[in-house]
């Protein structure tokens, strides 16, 4: 902890040697989604043992985050995802004056928006199949003419640092109207990774919409985050809350863990909204709020109520106080497309695995498959001509269910003979200290589906489609 005074002082210097100073029409914005690489070995079980650590590492930051309508016309703002082997999936998005366009990894677990700043940029452990961390795209500010370092007593800053924040600013006299101190350095952490940077107000440029004063973050130091993040929770420094979005929607590309030029529609609907009419073809069940959460961090996610894990046609008894949050906010269930693989805690995870175990017993379990690539349980299928695998269904509040394709959480690997569940866990048993969220709903279990974040009527909805 010593060292990082340190650091926010160099981002400081850093930043302030090249920052200076300086009506909501309805629109529909379309993004491309892609994946991004993944860091390591490009053996397959290293690939997956990494993707598994960086779940489990994603789940443990999640549950202990830190520091941290009417019927008029609505429109859209579009973009493209593209997945990548790293496990996320990437949008362009466009800041300043010019604009400057970049990669963002989408996520829904997270709020504040960032990108790599300045020329100075430095990230450690960030030597990514395809990626030179040396040559990682960032943000010029002083070729923008609309960039503003946020000031201490700016409300936007009080969105990250809450709203004792004037406490920390000691270099404004209590009555001073024009402090000129800027907002404190922000260190985030995301699992395996963080970053670290200075906040600022900039353009973020869309073809049909410029919003100014856009809040995001101006990163100068990141540990394993080759390129920025778009955040899409539920505070008030997300994308959809300054955007003023009534709904945002996605449909994640299958992947094999590599790099694709194939993406996929994101599509942002900002304005007034298109009252409360549901999409068709699709199914909901409601948001739920965490408001009793024992870390105000969690009311960022985007919980949903799960009644029931089937397997087969066998209801698997989980514990109630892992499917609803308890008095103390522990427990429930989000959605995070921060998340490669679906999350369960230990005593979840042990009751859904044994009961795949039950009903596959004809076949033997590959040991050393799951010891090196971190996923249990799998199976030697070698030999078979047909395979059976029983359907894993999510039941939620409201009735509506979804029924997984079968490639969304089973997968061979290594030659193809071998069989895996592509749900994660850790050893910790039972809530105690863990708390949070107890169940993640993580991108791969997403993919092929169309992902509807209706905010304005407070509902998630989903179809499967073929997403390419």
């Amino acid at each position: 902890m010593a060292s990082l005074p340190f650091i926010f002082f160099l981002s400081f210097f850093i930043i302030s040697t090249t920052l200076t100073s300086a009506g909501a029409a309805a629109a529909t914005i379309k993004l491309s989604l892609s994946p991004f690489p993944h860091p390591s070995s490009s053996h397959p079980y290293q690939i997956l043992n990494n993707l598994v650590t960086s779940s489990v590492a994603r789940a443990h930051h999640l549950k202990h985050p830190k520091a941290k309508a009417d019927n008029t016309t609505s429109s859209l703002l579009r973009a493209s995802l593209f997945p990548h082997s790293y496990g996320g999936y990437t949008i362009s998005l466009k800041f300043g004056t010019p604009p400057q366009t970049l990669p963002f990894i989408m996520d829904t677990g997270s709020s504040l928006s960032w990108f790599p700043c300045t020329s100075r940029y430095l990230c450690s452990q960030c030597a990514f199949p395809n990626v030179d961390p040396a040559k990682i795209p960032t943000f010029a500010p002083k070729l923008s003419s609309s960039k503003k370092l946020v000031g201490c007593r700016n409300p936007k800053c009080s969105w990250l640092f809450g709203p004792d924040v004037a406490s920390r600013c000691q270099d404004c006299e209590p009555t001073s109207e024009n402090c000129t101190q800027t907002c404190p350095p922000y260190l985030i952490q995301y699992g395996l990774g963080s970053t670290a940077g200075l906040l600022l107000v900039e353009n973020l440029v869309f073809p049909q919409k410029t919003f100014q004063d856009f809040l995001v973050g101006c990163s100068i130091l990141s540990n394993r985050q080759p390129a920025g993040i778009a955040g899409f929770g539920r505070s008030a420094e997300s994308l959809p809350s300054q955007l003023g979005l009534k709904k945002f929607s996605y449909c994640l590309v299958s992947r094999r863990f590599d790099d694709t030029g194939v993406s996929s529609n994101m599509l942002l609907e900002t304005g007034s909204g298109s009252g409360d009419a549901k999409t068709p073809g699709l199914s909901y069940t409601p948001f739920y709020r965490n408001q009793v959460a024992s870390n105000p961090n969690f009311k960022e996610f985007y919980y949903v109520t799960l009644r029931k894990i089937l397997v087969g046609d066998k209801h698997v008894k989980v514990p109630y106080s892992y499917l609803v949050p308890g008095s103390d906010g522990n427990g429930g269930t989000i959605v995070d497309s921060g998340s490669t693989f679906t999350f369960m805690e230990r005593p979840v995870f042990e009751v859904v695995s044994k009961e795949f175990e039950k009903q596959m017993g004809n076949y033997s379990r590959a040991r050393e498959i799951e010891n090196i690539s971190g996923l249990a349980p799998c199976f030697n299928t070698s030999g078979y001509t047909s395979i059976k695998f029983p359907e894993l269904s999510f039941q939620f509040k409201g009735g509506a269910k979804m029924a997984l394709p079968l490639v969304n959480y089973f997968s061979f690997v290594g030659d193809d003979k071998v069989a895996c569940l592509m749900i994660v866990s850790d050893n910790v048993v039972g809530q105690g200290s863990h708390g949070g969220p107890a169940i993640i709903l993580g991108s791969f279990q997403q993919q092929n589906y169309y992902i509807e974040f209706d905010m304005a009527n407070n509902r998630f909805g989903w179809a499967e489609r073929s997403c390419a």
